[in-house]
């Protein structure tokens, strides 16, 4: 028989299995952005990216936002102005990132340290942060050695101050996931699972709508 006479393909089931997951996740999160949260490193961009595709939402990196706005890099931000300027922007930023509606929206790793944007992210979005080891940081951020707070004579001591101080913060996030030494696919499968798990229940009419488009 000829592949038009073979009816319903695995293929087929496979893209009806994952529209049903995808809009089942949109639904319940409505009209909030999901906000990566976590240490430099810990794969908020890279995996933010495959997230948005696959949910077939916009990917915003905050970070590249703070450059576009300042007309600089983060490192001549900080070069020029201190941290205490960058953080003031990376506020007012990701205070207009989150009135933008459904999107994955990456953060920097200190915004969720900010009280005022924590709260606000806790208001308008659904926050996720993405946890990991030491080592497996350490062996990321060393492919960029352009990062601002690690130019130090010490960069591992500095990551591993860095997390004692912003890991008890990074806890009051919605959800959390491990960002392991594995493909960024299998941590984006671990964020949707989390998501499935997290997100506030559809209402009956909602639930039965859903149930009509499937």
């Amino acid at each position: 028989m000829n592949r038009r006479g073979r009816g319903v393909t695995a293929n087929d089931t496979k893209s009806d299995k994952k529209r049903q997951r995808q809009q089942n996740i949109l639904k319940r999160l409505g009209n909030k952005p999901i906000v990566l949260v976590g240490i430099m490193g810990c794969g908020k961009s890279t995996v933010g990216r495959r997230l948005a595709q696959y949910l077939a939402l916009n990917f915003i990196d905050a970070d590249s936002e703070i450059e576009k706005a300042a007309d600089r890099s983060i490192s001549e931000i900080f070069a020029e102005h201190g941290e205490s300027y960058f953080r003031q922007g990376e506020k007012r930023v990701i205070a207009r990132l989150l009135d933008e509606g459904p999107q994955v929206l990456a953060t920097g790793g200190g915004a969720f340290i900010n009280e005022e944007t924590r709260s606000r992210i806790k208001e308008k979005g659904i926050s996720i942060w993405m946890k990991a080891e030491l080592s497996v940081i350490m062996t990321r951020v060393r492919k960029r050695p352009t990062r601002p707070l690690l130019q130090t004579a010490d960069p591992e001591a500095t990551m591993q101050k860095l997390m004692d101080e912003r890991y008890p913060i990074y806890e009051e996030a919605d959800m959390a996931i491990w960002s392991r030494d594995v493909t960024h696919e299998a941590v984006m499968e671990e964020i949707l699972i989390a998501l499935e798990k997290g997100l506030p229940p559809l209402s009956d009419e909602a639930s039965e709508n859903n149930e009509v488009g499937k």
